[in-house]
């Protein structure tokens, strides 16, 4: 793996500059003409998944369409990709058109929204009609383009009326917002991080590169992507993360006046022009709104390699991946250099990747077999480790260095069994370590800064639930728990938020706002962080077999979701760095996975697997 470590930002900038885009083809979107004056609307069928660059464009009201047709027709305008929704206003009323505020959300439904003729109120001759809008609530996408998953019936009523001067049926109330099925989502909308910078502070004397914290956002895929993420990066972090980051770019700051577009050069080089609140930052300042600016850009666009940012005419800074690197850690930067799993003998071992498929134990006591280990972590920069005794009892922190020893645990566990004891423990980039005691008289989520020390209790208000594991991502402000209630085990995300007060030796530290990352899963047995914002999680749905899928953390699923099965799940491990590869263990062994094949064995006798975190 130092190979690939060498070679990994060489080797993907050539993957980025390889990229072709395809040509754009064209779908007119237009209501059906034979649908019934007062009856009810068949199903706004989710159009089927289109390449990725088909544009998808409405047409306006036909002439004396009857109320049916242009409802569906305005339904169908919201799935096209008319920037300003111009086309489907011309559906509505004068006064409804002005009013209408489409960006405040978007509410997903599991298919195409029904629309039902209301007959208790409104009469096609009296001059008025009404509809109701059904249909299953999969998700909402908010006015910050947060996307949150959801549940349960929609209902909501369009109101028709027919101008006098006209005699034109135009819709003249409706619900704010847009609504579509899954599949026109899909296709008109993709996912996209945000990049700002964790707000955990740090100890007196201790000076360290920010965190770089993903923030995913939806935004529409063919409707100039890069300018709407940069104004959204400039505005500021969802609700969600605002507690736990900051932005360096000043209150007030936007897009200088006049700019609609924002194109890389062709040196892959994008230039953003700012307001005049932006013209006095320091360079530091500069070089951190910059470093926001290049990762955000390059989640949507990788061939993106420097961003330089003006205002008031001249030149602020200018910043490339490289110099990024130094101004923010960034986890997917972090390329592992071991593989680490627990051998048949219950010890800590390594293997570097590439022909190594052997592994020995690593050095220092974790790998000498003084301890049988259940579970292990091991630290970002791989010089430490934490192991939990083959019983759950206790957890020992020691150094990877030849020779160096154990000493007293650093917590112990006094539940009754071994399912009432540790739980794997976790490190986060800063270097602190996280564990849940999972004993029914005394449940604790714990952190042990730099690994020890008297463990803090990690407060949990909205925690309903025992915790059977614990994740926590690089950033140290994002923590991944299974929570198990009722038989069910469901993967929440929670927001860690620290509060150091001056003279206080522990920081009071809580995890908040948990939400579910999979709504559909039943049951989730194992689970990884595998990138920015993306985890690996094995589980299965109700009644359904187990399976190995890619989610985000704001719940949603990446188009490439599911991976290939495998059965009896012990552990999964992936890296944030998104390009390592994919391993597990199994009632089979160590396994892993190569691109575009099944899952292969690579030694038999393995009991967990991890990459350090």
């Amino acid at each position: 793996m130092g190979a690939e470590r060498e070679g990994g930002t060489r080797a993907r900038r050539g993957r980025r500059r390889a990229t072709a885009y395809a040509a754009c083809g064209v779908v007119l979107l237009a209501g059906c003409a034979s649908m019934p004056d007062n009856g009810d609307l068949r199903g706004v069928e989710s159009t089927p998944r289109q390449e990725t660059q088909v544009r998808v464009f409405a047409m306006p009201p036909r002439e004396d369409a009857p109320p049916s047709e242009i409802v569906q027709g305005f339904l169908e305008a919201l799935t096209s990709d008319d920037p300003t929704f111009s086309t489907a206003r011309q559906y509505l009323t004068p006064q409804a058109a002005r009013t209408w505020q489409p960006e405040l959300s978007t509410t997903v439904l599991a298919d195409g929204p029904e629309a039902e003729a209301d007959r208790s109120g409104g009469r096609v001759e009296g001059g008025d009609f009404s509809f109701t809008l059904t249909g299953t609530r999969v998700a909402t996408v908010d006015g910050q383009q947060s996307y949150s998953p959801a549940g349960g019936s929609y209902g909501q009523i369009v109101h028709l009326v027919r101008d006098k001067k006209s005699e034109q049926w135009r819709i003249d109330a409706l619900p704010q917002g847009v609504v579509m099925g899954t599949s026109d989502f899909e296709r008109n909308y993709m996912s996209v991080n945000k990049y700002y910078f964790a707000s955990t502070p740090t100890a007196v004397g201790v000076t360290r590169r920010p965190a770089a914290v993903a923030d995913p956002v939806y935004v529409r895929e063919r409707v100039d992507p890069t300018t709407q993420v940069v104004r959204s990066l400039i505005g500021g972090p969802t609700s969600w993360l605002r507690p736990v980051v900051r932005s360096s770019f000043p209150t007030g700051t936007e897009l200088a006046k006049g700019v609609t577009a924002l194109t890389p050069d062709d040196q892959n080089k994008l230039t953003v022009p700012l307001n005049d609140k932006a013209e006095n930052v320091g360079h530091a300042k500069c070089d951190e709104m910059a470093a926001q600016l290049l990762f955000t850009v390059q989640s949507l666009t990788p061939v993106v390699e420097e961003v330089e940012l003006r205002a008031g005419g001249t030149r602020l800074c200018s910043l490339d991946e490289n110099r990024a690197a130094t101004v923010a850690a960034r986890g997917s930067e972090d390329h592992p250099g071991y593989l680490y799993f627990i051998d048949g003998e219950h010890r800590l071992a390594r293997m570097s990747g590439g022909e190594d498929t052997t592994g020995d134990p690593v050095p220092g006591a974790l790998g000498d077999g003084t301890k049988a280990l259940r579970s292990v972590a091991v630290a970002h920069d791989e010089h430490m480790a934490a192991g939990v005794t083959i019983d759950g009892r206790a957890l020992y922190v020691g150094s990877m260095v030849t020779g160096s020893s154990l000493g007293e645990p650093v917590l112990r566990s006094t539940g009754a069994t071994e399912s009432d004891r540790l739980t794997a423990p976790s490190w986060d980039g800063q270097g602190d370590l996280w564990v849940a005691d999972r004993n029914p008289g005394a449940p604790r989520l714990l952190l042990l800064q730099n690994g020890g020390g008297t463990p803090v209790v990690v407060r949990t208000p909205s925690l309903d639930g025992r915790i059977n594991a614990v994740r926590v991502a690089a950033d140290g402000v994002r923590i991944a728990l299974v929570v198990e209630k009722d038989g069910r085990q469901a993967l929440l995300i929670g927001r860690i938020e620290r509060d150091q007060k001056p003279g206080e030796q522990q920081p009071a530290v809580s995890v908040q706002e948990l939400r579910s990352a999979t709504p559909e899963l039943e049951q989730v047995t194992a689970v990884s962080w595998a990138g920015d914002s993306r985890l690996v999680v094995v589980g299965q749905e109700s009644g359904g077999v187990e399976q190995v899928q890619y989610v985000q953390s704001d719940g949603s699923v990446p188009e490439a979701g599911t991976l290939p099965g495998l059965t009896e799940v012990q552990s999964i491990a992936a890296s944030e760095d998104s390009e390592a590869p994919l391993f597990a263990t199994s009632k089979n062994g160590l396994l892993w996975l190569p691109g575009g094949s099944g899952w292969r064995t690579l030694k038999e006798t393995a009991s967990a697997v991890f990459y350090p975190g």
